[in-house]
């Protein structure tokens, strides 16, 4: 029964991640000329590209934006829409419905919101006698406007799981915590949030995750300009493997960028499952 799940975890998991690690320690293969096993060269090529470590500096600002503005606002909706309150399944709904579309269609509905001139965000400032403003050509605003598409993509996503942990604690916790008159900022610090923490680990876990993995918004709004101040690193990786057909220099990417998210996630797990109540 385990056979038919194993050799599809083995042929399109293992063995790729396999073959991409010794392909970073080899040449790319052009027409007659096959491949040579050239050791540290692409990763030496790596360390001496400028545009990696910028990309490498913009994901981690782009993380470090998305991972807690994404998760909190997806706990703050969840807490919200868990309450009783008028118009509960349409709000459920509207968090949510963000999520469900694709992720290409988004991209084009904030491109236009991003328009200079006759954009959405350029209407409403003008109403305020704003000056336009060209958010996804400016340096300066291009990567925040790509990271205000990720956590409104993202925080319907996320609340989901931490509704459905709300709904699974029992309601009689709250009542003994009325009871013996504690307050709601009280009742959230030492009752629900640590009740809600293994959910939060799942959540950031997923979190990291989707902040390296970035791509689909990017090809599509900015193709990592201006400037390459968008330019992430799968985008990055993207064009070094697609565009310029680097094969071995893509892989060493691609290795550095597997031991990134496993470091972080593992370092998750370990340090935040000790305060972790099941």
């Amino acid at each position: 029964m385990l056979l038919p799940a194993l050799a599809l975890l083995v042929a399109f998991t293992h063995y790729p991640a396999v073959a991409t690690f010794i392909d970073s320690f080899m040449s790319t293969p052009k027409g007659n000329r096959p491949s040579t096993f050239v050791g540290l060269e692409n990763y030496r090529i790596m360390v001496e590209d400028p545009i990696f470590w910028q990309s490498f500096r913009n994901n981690l600002w782009f993380a470090l934006a998305t991972i807690p503005l994404s998760v909190g606002l997806a706990l703050a909706m969840a807490l919200w829409v868990n309450a009783r309150l008028s118009g509960q399944a349409f709000l459920r709904m509207a968090y949510f419905t963000p999520t469900v579309l694709p992720m290409i269609a988004v991209a084009n509905i904030w491109l236009f919101f991003y328009t200079p001139t006759y954009g959405l965000l350029e209407q409403i400032g003008g109403m305020f006698g704003f000056p336009s403003h060209n958010w996804l050509g400016d340096k300066s605003t291009a990567l925040g406007a790509i990271t205000m598409v990720a956590i409104w993509k993202e925080a319907g996503f996320f609340m989901i799981f931490y509704l459905a942990a709300l709904q699974g604690i029992n309601p009689s916790l709250r009542e003994a915590a009325a009871i013996e008159g504690a307050g709601r900022w009280f009742f959230f610090r030492r009752v629900l949030w640590p009740l809600l923490m293994p959910t939060t680990i799942f959540v950031l876990v997923n979190a990291v995750i989707n902040a390296f993995r970035m791509v689909d918004h990017v090809v599509v709004m900015t193709r990592g300009g201006p400037d390459n101040a968008t330019s992430l690193l799968l985008f990055h990786l993207y064009e070094v493997g697609f565009r310029y057909w680097d094969t071995g220099y893509a892989a060493a990417i691609t290795v550095v960028l597997l031991v990134v998210l496993a470091s972080v996630a593992l370092a998750q797990f370990f340090l935040m499952d000790r305060k972790a109540h099941y």
